[in-house]
């Protein structure tokens, strides 16, 4: 592995901090969040137009910039940084990896396009709070989590021309606004269980979507209910679906990853400024050696959880799955920041007026969501065999 970044990538990223500087700052990142979409659909078409950024590891073929994944997770940590206002993680990281792994030619050409030049977003929908067991981090992936036939979840029947579901999946990441659906639905009864996943417009008729309010403002999640829904099969009914999912769990592991190192980065970069600014006992109290240490302490982590974020972005697009370990050392170290953050910023660290509290919420509310931390481990630790027992014969 080169541990250096190429130039384009080093490119990529210059180019996006400009720009997030220039668009995303705090006033920008508020209205953003208190918009119906819950994101900035200007800078989402400005990153789409300056940067391809939607499209960055899609081929060619369908409008993309044909890089390798590796670019769009490392690109990550600068939208971390900002906690840019953008249906990225949803669209292009959770939701187009599925349809380019399993979707038809036809299905492909009709909506990677679109994806690519920003035109459509599109949402990942599985039944709530299964969706870090459906990418595989903190479970095996397989079982029943999409519904298992009983009430609850998603199911699908077949119907004259095509499939109806119906059910309702929450925690939807920006299921509320997105153009597409890619729905994971129980289908084949009790006897021939299994998961498939389905295209669903987002104006379908009988789609219900509301926004939830949720831990983590920058991450907007609905509940999407569906009754007798039209929907089609993507790809075809034998595709290995659980597969598909896994590698793109893995993948959303290591973005996720590098996202919080951004934003461990920048939260840690908040705190000195201010330290260097406020003052106690005539000296700025950054320069007291208690603070230091902990401020040291929090370097060292984010330094490490950087190294692990950049190997599993390296590593996803070579079959090595580290992204659920590279994720939960990501997750711990900005977890740290944005406490560390908070309290040493005084009593204004606590106000909503403040932007130290977002941070501390994209650390709880990703662990909310794809984690909690000790079953990334778990997982990671089950899938690499340390703990199996052995026999050993003398």
């Amino acid at each position: 592995m080169d541990a250096s970044f190429t130039a384009e990538q080093d490119e990529i990223r210059r180019t996006l901090r400009e720009l997030l500087h220039k668009r995303c700052g705090p006033e920008e990142l508020r209205a953003a969040l208190a918009a119906p979409t819950g994101h900035d659909p200007a800078l989402w078409a400005a990153l789409a137009e300056q940067l391809g950024l939607p499209g960055l590891a899609l081929p060619q073929a369908y409008g993309g910039v044909g890089c390798p994944p590796t670019d769009l997770a490392l690109a990550a940590e600068e939208t971390g940084r900002a906690l840019a206002p953008t249906p990225l993680l949803a669209t292009s990281v959770l939701t187009a990896p599925l349809v380019l792994a399993l979707g038809t030619d036809a299905q492909r050409a009709r909506l990677l396009p679109r994806v690519t030049d920003g035109a459509l977003t599109a949402a990942l929908a599985v039944p709530a709070p299964a969706l870090a067991t459906a990418l595989a981090l903190t479970g095996p992936g397989g079982g029943d989590w999409s519904g298992g036939g009983r009430a609850g979840g998603v199911q699908a029947r077949r119907a004259e021309g095509g499939w109806r579901l119906y059910g309702e999946a929450a925690q939807v990441l920006d299921g509320h606004s997105a153009g597409l659906l890619v729905v994971a639905a129980h289908t084949g009864g009790f006897v021939r269980s299994r998961t498939l996943l389905f295209l669903v417009a987002g104006d379908a008729a009988g789609v219900v979507r509301r926004r939830q309010t949720a831990l983590d403002a920058t991450r907007p999640q609905a509940r999407v209910q569906l009754r007798d829904v039209e929907a089609e099969v993507l790809g075809h009914e034998d595709a290995d679906v659980s597969g598909a999912l896994a590698r793109a769990g893995d993948f959303a592991a290591a973005f996720l990853a590098c996202e919080a190192v951004g934003a461990a980065g920048r939260a840690l970069e908040r705190t000195v400024e201010y330290l260097g600014q406020r003052e106690q006992f005539g000296r700025p109290i950054g320069s007291f050696q208690a603070v230091q240490h902990r401020l040291a302490d929090v370097y060292v982590r984010i330094q490490a959880a950087r190294s692990a974020a950049c190997y599993a972005a390296w590593a996803t697009g070579r079959g090595e799955r580290v992204g659920g370990l590279a994720l939960a050392q990501a997750l711990e170290a900005l977890r740290l920041a944005a406490a560390e953050g908070v309290q040493l910023h005084g009593g204004i660290g606590f106000t909503w007026e403040h932007e130290a509290h977002l941070y501390f919420k994209r650390a709880a509310g990703d662990e909310l969501l794809f984690g909690p931390v000790h079953r990334l481990r778990a997982h990671a630790a089950d899938e690499a065999g340390l703990f199996e027992r052995t026999e050993v014969t003398v």
